[in-house]
């Protein structure tokens, strides 16, 4: 069912457009005008694809959208699906399968997350290494169809170390203060707790969101390079600099920060094999 699914989506699509995204991308809260650098063949909302969730957050613009970014042809999600909205984890990943069979090489993804790491601040961009998933469910449970990937794909490569490598360079190069670290994904859509900043920080947490890791495990299924970039709108880490935090708040830092993460984005795909740069 859900191969037929993606199927079903990529056919509508293909009606829409014939563009061949070598990349796609997922902009995560507050960080959705780099659509706005892109030159757009075609905008689709998620409500007009079959079998598509729609965003239900503040600050998704929901829609798909098709075009350049540079040379670099990209599919772009401008705003993605959360387990806190009531969707399964198929459904938050279905856009991610959707995108593979359109034909994409690998996969950038951005969030908004808090940082439990002291050494890292509000504005920081953090290249994310490694994960820790904290949610309750997984998206590859159930039956594996093999025209998908493997039932148990490996995890110890998940993040694209030569693409980490290039994004630290090019932060170092335009003076951005950027990190490596690993991210905590949990369930939301409640901020954490002191003590819950505590614990992720002694489990090794550099940041926490609440997203990211279903479409990264979904990536890895279906062998898609991945790079994933966090924007740190709060530093939560030592728990003296907590302070209350609102999704309005989240949003003005992600949106502040926004060109940083864009600048690297841009650069790493012009630089990016099969791009047409």
């Amino acid at each position: 069912m859900l191969y037929e699914q993606i199927q079903e989506a990529v056919a509508h699509l293909r009606t829409k457009t014939q563009l061949q995204p070598h990349t796609g991308i997922i902009l995560g809260t507050g960080l959705g005008n780099l659509t706005d650098e892109i030159q757009v063949e075609t905008e689709i909302p998620y409500q007009d694809i079959p079998h598509f969730p729609v965003s239900t957050v503040q600050s998704h613009k929901g829609k798909l959208v098709f075009g350049h970014l540079g040379k670099t042809p990209v599919v772009v999600m401008a705003g993605r699906f959360h387990y806190y909205e009531g969707y399964t984890m198929q459904q938050i990943t279905f856009p991610v399968r959707v995108m593979k069979f359109l034909g994409i090489q690998q996969l950038f993804i951005s969030n908004a997350a808090g940082g439990t790491n002291p050494h890292i601040h509000a504005g920081d961009l953090v290249f994310v290494r490694d994960h820790i998933n904290k949610h309750p469910d997984n998206p590859l449970r159930g039956p594996n169809d093999e025209r998908l990937g493997p039932r148990f794909p490996d995890m110890s490569q998940a993040y694209d170390r030569e693409l980490i490598a290039r994004a630290l360079t090019l932060a170092k190069k335009h003076g951005i203060r950027a990190h490596q670290g690993v991210y905590v994904a949990l369930p939301g859509p409640n901020l954490e707790t002191p003590a819950e900043y505590e614990f992720l920080h002694r489990i090794g947490g550099d940041m926490v969101g609440m997203s990211t890791v279903p479409e990264v495990l979904v990536a890895r299924h279906m062998d898609i390079r991945l790079f994933v970039v966090s924007v740190i709108t709060n530093q939560c880490y030592p728990l003296e600099h907590i302070k209350e935090t609102s999704v309005e708040d989240v949003i003005n830092v992600a949106a502040s920060a926004e060109p940083k993460m864009s600048l690297i984005m841009k650069e790493l795909l012009a630089a990016a094999p099969g791009s047409g740069a």
